[in-house]
């Protein structure tokens, strides 16, 4: 297990590295949403905040907003998803990040759960 890595109540999970963050959706959220058609990117040098809309994620069966676990800049989208984002299916905590945010709070993370945590809350 990851001691980096870190999940929100809405199933979007940061790996944090120094004063930046990778955030994507958790293993669990691409299975419930099954195939994963589009994936509407912000733009680099957007601020985002913790718990707010960032963008949103299109399924098949449903359109569902992506929400920041944390606050900060977006330094980084990963554009691949704009072509392929089934790499959020494939990969969903490697290759299906979505962006990279330069953290602005990194104390923030303490209100996140951990993945045993995370785990435990979605086996309920």
């Amino acid at each position: 297990m990851a001691d980096n890595l870190f999940f929100s109540e809405s199933h979007e999970w940061v790996r944090i590295e120094e004063d930046e963050a990778y955030i994507g959706i958790s293993d669990y959220a691409q299975k419930e949403l099954g195939d994963i058609v589009y994936v509407e990117l912000p733009e680099v040098g957007d601020n985002v905040n913790a718990g707010e809309s960032f963008g949103t994620i299109e399924a098949v069966k449903a359109v569902e907003d992506l929400n920041s676990p944390v606050s900060g800049e977006i330094i980084e989208v990963n554009t691949e998803l704009e072509d392929h984002p089934e790499l959020i299916n494939q990969s969903p905590l490697d290759n299906g990040w979505i962006i990279k945010v330069k953290l602005s709070d990194v104390s923030e993370v303490e209100e996140l759960m951990d993945e045993e945590t995370y785990n435990k809350m979605v086996e309920e």
